[in-house]
């Protein structure tokens, strides 16, 4: 399963470090990731890869863990993404 993951917020110190090890931690693969800051935002896009863990444990895992750093985290199935940015 693919699925991409998005996150948003005020720009802080361990953000990446906490998504990619909460992540890591459920075997899940970061196949690509692009980040940046826009003025005091912080921004990523990851397209991520799992063969053990469901999207709905990693949905609920990111959602706490959006909650524990102050961020936004959402969590798309690659098959929703692409129907929901069909031109």
């Amino acid at each position: 399963m693919r699925a991409i993951v998005t996150v948003i917020g005020k720009d802080k110190t361990g953000i990446i470090a906490a998504v990619t090890g909460e992540l890591a931690a459920m075997a899940v693969n970061v196949e690509d990731i692009s980040q940046t800051i826009m003025r005091e935002y912080f921004v990523m896009l990851m397209m991520i890869e799992s063969k053990k863990t469901g999207l709905l444990e990693i949905v609920k895992r990111m959602e706490a863990l959006a909650k524990s750093i102050g961020v936004d985290i959402r969590v798309q199935h690659e098959d929703i993404f692409n129907a929901m940015h069909r031109i």
